[in-house]
């Protein structure tokens, strides 16, 4: 899945999103997703890189607790196609909630 595919997945959540942070004094109210490429999870081949694949992290910023929400990301998620791991953490400095979704993606378009 390329880049501009998971903007425009995540465009469909109906949510500002952005790619590792929003810059500095243009970050919106909550709630916002942020999403990306932490690491890879390659799977090789004859010692060299047969299938590229990303990990993938989207984070819902939320004021509150809000399933409606997660509901309508996971529908997205599942609409496509996606197999995620979700956690949640209350981060006390922000006063904000963050709703993670991990999954994989292949770099050469599809899902993993």
């Amino acid at each position: 899945m390329t880049y501009e595919a998971v903007i425009s997945m995540l465009d469909e959540c109906g949510l500002p999103s952005s790619y590792d942070h929003f810059a500095e004094g243009e970050s919106p109210d909550p709630p916002f997703l942020i999403f990306l490429y932490p690491r890879s999870n390659n799977f090789s081949a004859d010692g060299s890189v047969y299938k590229k694949i990303n990990e993938l992290h989207i984070e819902l910023y939320t004021e509150k607790k809000d399933p409606e929400i997660e509901d309508r990301i996971e529908a997205v998620l599942n609409g496509h196609g996606f197999y995620y791991d979700k956690t949640e953490a209350w981060i006390e400095s922000e006063k904000m909630y963050e709703i993670l979704y991990t999954t994989e993606v292949l770099s050469d378009g599809g899902i993993e």
